[in-house]
């Protein structure tokens, strides 16, 4: 099936809302305490709140899409995120804010699940390529949206970047109802017996593993650059211009490697991506064993590793999903859940030990190092592996 224009970018605000929603009122904290009368802890709370939310959601949306559809499931989880930024936009007390960024963000979880699901049903044999344009992109909001966060906030107030997500939902959700409802097959297998497919399959865990140790050497980065370069004198208007250059590669990534897959195939260029990924790495750790005068040292060889996390996405995902086509909203839903725990948990070292960030961010990149060959080695252990099939229950129609 041929993708419109349309349609590509309908995916592409699905796949951007997610991390649009959790950046874009970052620059508002400030005037959100004093509107709030609180302190910066309750605030940046939100954030946690938020992201905790989108940990534990989005295996349910995945769920309930392989059982109900992707329309109906995806314009209820709009909705609900929809009614949570109406919400926002008027509380004025902190149990008000925490609580509805959490609903927000288990509704913004239904889109972040179900576009990959769609991809994968509706345009299979353009799904590498689909993946590989729209995940870049994807890289790219987190760096837009503060931008469009300031510009709000500064003409109408911190509220209407809530109003702004409100008519974003509003619009989703009309143009996910004016999808009509597609023949598309789905199973009707059980919950139990689709995450028991999923889990005991070599290639589906290995693919995932490799998505989640390559972003958790990205959240370990994110974490602990702010406080290297701090340490290094940097003032914060250098820490801030300091993520664009690995934005930038990360984008180039993509497309580099969408272009190479397409020539060579995506097995030749996943080992080559896995082989800069662990240089790149290796540099980091040994640059950051010793005292340093600049940044560069570790941000240059970090931006190979964008570069090579910016092409590997499209493929370990699309190989992923792929693996899984009887439940792929399901096999989405743990793939990103599993991302975000892992992501948390290569945070969560760096921050702990956040008085040794230059020296505990190249050990915790290479420990992700280390997951990723694991994950490869798992993945293509025992080939070839059937794709997913949970049972052999009957094929139905959906409604």
């Amino acid at each position: 099936m041929n993708i419109s224009k349309l349609q590509f970018f309908y995916l592409a605000c699905l796949s951007m809302l997610g991390f649009v929603a959790t950046d874009m009122y970052l620059p508002a904290f400030k005037a959100m305490q004093h509107d709030f009368a609180t302190g910066p802890e309750q605030i940046a709370l939100s954030l946690t709140v938020f992201l905790i939310g989108m940990a534990i959601g989005q295996l349910s949306w995945g769920l309930a899409s392989d059982k109900f559809g992707y329309r109906n499931t995806l314009a209820a989880g709009l909705s609900l995120f929809t009614l949570a930024s109406l919400g926002l936009t008027f509380s004025d007390q902190v149990w008000q804010l925490l609580t509805l960024r959490f609903i927000q963000a288990i509704g913004v979880c239904a889109p972040a699940v179900i576009w990959q699901a769609m991809v994968i049903k509706r345009h299979a044999n353009k799904s590498q390529q689909i993946f590989a344009t729209i995940m870049p992109l994807v890289a790219l909001s987190p760096a837009l949206a503060p931008q469009l966060g300031v510009a709000l906030s500064d003409l109408w107030g911190w509220r209407s970047i809530f109003i702004t997500l409100t008519i974003v939902g509003l619009v989703l959700i009309a143009a996910t109802m004016a999808q009509g409802s597609p023949k598309e097959k789905t199973k009707k297998s059980s919950i139990k017996a689709d995450i028991k497919a999923l889990i005991t399959s070599k290639t589906y865990l290995g693919n995932v593993a490799m998505f989640a140790t390559a972003s958790a050497a990205f959240f370990a980065y994110l974490t602990g650059m702010p406080e290297i370069m701090a340490q290094l004198g940097y003032d914060a208007k250098d820490i801030g211009l300091s993520f664009i250059p690995q934005t930038i590669a990360f984008m180039a990534g993509g497309y580099l490697g969408k272009k190479c897959v397409s020539k060579h195939g995506d097995e030749y260029i996943l080992r080559q991506i896995i082989g800069l990924f662990s240089l790149a790495a290796i540099v980091i750790l040994i640059a950051s064993q010793f005292h340093l005068s600049s940044i560069w040292p570790i941000l240059a060889p970090f931006c190979l590793i964008a570069v090579a996390n910016g092409a590997l996405y499209p493929i370990v995902v699309n190989r992923a999903l792929a693996s899984a086509k009887q439940s792929p909203a399901t096999a989405a839903g743990l793939q990103n859940s599993l991302q975000i725990c892992i992501s948390s948990l290569a945070s969560a070292l760096v921050a702990a030990m956040a008085s040794q960030a230059q020296a505990v961010t190249g050990v915790a990149i290479i420990i992700c190092m280390g997951g990723l060959w694991i994950g490869y080695w798992l993945a293509n252990r025992n080939q070839p592996e059937a794709t997913i099939d949970a049972s052999e229950t009957q094929i139905v129609t959906e409604k």
